[in-house]
């Protein structure tokens, strides 16, 4: 590598395919997301026509609560990308542009740690889970696939956080 070469493009073009496969890691989670809202959907219209003939799908409260699960968990890295969740920063807006900035990596970096904890934390529940084969009532169905799926999903949370830092540190965060 020659010794005038820009540092900056290599940085650029590496943030650049992080957010790519970020984009594309939370797309398909939202597949996911999407996929489990389409089942709850469909099981809860198909619980209550059947209830209306006298056969009503068993355990449907406790697919329904599980699909919630993972309809929330799946979706919350993508609407953060996008950043498509509410937030309310005319507080920040009057400070000036630098000050923005450095606001902006403090809540990053303290959101990252606290899904960086969550995640741990999920994954260590789920191990329990596992072990212990704790079950629903109803269906018999395990429940350490959810946490240890609601822990990835936090993981992948703290990736579109450090992705939000290198858009913030390179000046594309709006």
């Amino acid at each position: 590598m020659r010794n005038d070469f820009p540092l900056w493009v290599l940085a650029g073009a590496g943030m650049a395919g992080y957010l790519k496969f970020l984009e594309k890691l939370c797309m398909l989670m939202n597949v996911i997301a999407g996929t489990a809202l389409t089942f709850i959907m469909l099981l809860t219209v198909s619980d209550v026509v059947l209830r209306y003939f006298g056969r009503p799908i068993v355990g449907t409260f406790e697919m329904v609560g599980l699909g919630g699960a993972i309809a929330i968990g799946f979706g919350i890295p993508v609407t953060s990308f996008y950043r498509g969740h509410i937030f309310v920063d005319f507080f920040v807006q009057r400070f000036p542009k630098g000050h923005q900035k450095l606001v902006h990596l403090v809540t990053r970096t303290a959101s990252c740690t606290l899904f960086l904890w969550i995640g741990y934390n999920l994954f260590i529940y789920a191990n329990d889970l596992f072990q212990s084969g704790e079950v629903s009532l109803t269906r018999q169905i395990p429940f350490y696939p959810i946490g240890y799926g609601i822990g990835l999903c936090c993981l992948v949370q703290c990736l579109v956080f450090i992705g939000d830092a290198m858009k913030i540190l390179g000046g594309q965060y709006e």
